[in-house]
């Protein structure tokens, strides 16, 4: 009886455990923005900001190449060992940090991280979808991108632990923490996919196909679909707020509401997280019980989504005061939340379950570069506000995309 009751909440074990490793692949891989003035008084290089633009960019540009052969390599081998390697990797190196010298092993170490990440989400999320068919997904996904979230917002705190423990020990016990906790994983993660075989026929024959298909072949019947090419663009182009929001809407924001960045920075960062958080609670169970109704109903649901991240970018961009500032930020985060949850659910209904780690890697590497190539533009563009209003025009065309093109038949493509 006991060993029953275990099977059947497992799914949202699963759920718990890879939340507390999302939690750390954002956590880690964010600190570092943060600590730029303490590193910099060790580590000379990093007193300019042309190089530490460089550390940031590697490991971005190295975690949007590998994503597609991450996703790839998830759709072969164990999930679990991926993810459990993964957060081993990257944490080692994170240990390894507080113990540069110089920026050259600081650089080196960064990219490496940035292999051992793109690793985890393609194979997490489709460790979740898996466990999660149907009635849960959304709310299941959506669950665990709440991990990364958190582990943005207590990233930023990088610079008080820097303060409190010294860059090096921050970075330290951080690396410790991921080592122990893979070794949690160890024991208690388990594979999905082999079980399903079992007892699928069809299952089986997916994992047969997928044995005799080259990485090249899957891709090529990743991109002959044309639901993936406009799931590709709605994700690529919402990316680009997202990542706009990320690293230049404290610097906006404290353009337009008096007190400067000590105001503008928390209002930035708290708004979005918490209404994401309330946006994923809404939009992962209204998508998991419209789609019983509609097939469209997780197409619908992100759609809403979307569409209120559209006035919501235009008021921050050409919004004035604390008002509009925070109300923006609100809107957005809900919006952006009810998004985020479905993106792999809506995967699911297009893409068959032996290709879609490798067709979210490649999503992860369009919107990882377009993140990349927004923050620099955004960078060299004058007007940052209209910038942020403008943006809201492209996502209004993924949301025309999205709602025409994509008609789902099921909402498990196998």
């Amino acid at each position: 009886m006991a060993n029953e009751k275990i099977q059947k909440i497992y799914p949202w074990i699963v759920v718990g455990l890879l939340s507390v490793v999302a939690f750390l692949n954002y956590l880690d891989r964010q600190m570092l923005s943060t600590m730029q003035t303490a590193i910099g008084a060790d580590i000379a290089e990093l007193r300019q900001a042309q190089n530490f633009g460089r550390l940031m960019a590697i490991f971005l540009w190295v975690y949007a190449l590998v994503s597609p052969f991450a996703g790839s390599i998830a759709d072969r081998l164990s999930r679990k060992w991926l993810i459990v390697g993964s957060l081993g990797v990257w944490s080692l190196v994170t240990l390894l940090m507080g113990h540069c010298e110089t920026f050259s092993q600081m650089y080196w170490l960064r990219g490496l991280m940035g292999v051992s990440e793109a690793l985890y989400i393609p194979s997490s999320l489709s460790l979740i979808a898996d466990y999660h068919a149907g009635k849960s997904r959304s709310l299941a996904v959506g669950l665990h991108m709440t991990g990364l979230y958190l582990g943005q917002a207590v990233g930023g705190f990088g610079a008080i632990f820097a303060s409190a423990l010294s860059w090096r020990m921050t970075f330290h016990w951080f690396g410790i923490i991921g080592v122990l906790y893979a070794v949690v994983l160890m024991f208690c993660l388990k594979e999905k996919r082999q079980a399903a075989a079992v007892a699928s026929g069809s299952a089986c024959h997916s994992e047969r196909s997928e044995e005799s298909l080259s990485i090249f072949k899957s891709f090529g019947l990743i991109f002959s679909n044309i639901a993936f090419w406009v799931i590709l663009f709605f994700f690529a182009s919402t990316s680009l707020p997202g990542w706009a929001t990320k690293n230049w809407l404290p610097t906006l924001f404290a353009q337009h509401i008096d007190g400067g960045m000590a105001v503008a920075g928390p209002v930035a960062t708290i708004t979005i997280a918490l209404s994401s958080f309330i946006g994923v609670m809404v939009g992962g169970p209204l998508s998991d019980r419209w789609v019983k109704k509609n097939l469209k109903g997780r197409v619908y649901t992100s759609a809403i989504g979307l569409a209120m991240m559209i006035p919501a970018l235009v008021l921050m961009g050409l919004g004035k005061g604390l008002v509009p500032a925070v109300a923006s930020g609100l809107i957005f985060g809900l919006g952006y939340g009810m998004f985020d949850t479905n993106n792999m659910p809506i995967l699911c209904q297009f893409v068959p379950g032996r290709l879609r780690a490798t067709a979210y890697g490649f999503m992860n590497m369009v919107g990882v570069a377009m993140g990349a190539l927004c923050t620099t533009l955004l960078g060299k563009i004058p007007n940052l506000g209209l910038s942020f209003a403008i943006l809201g025009g492209v996502t209004a065309l993924a949301l025309v995309l999205q709602l025409t093109v994509l008609r789902p038949t099921t909402d498990d493509m196998q």
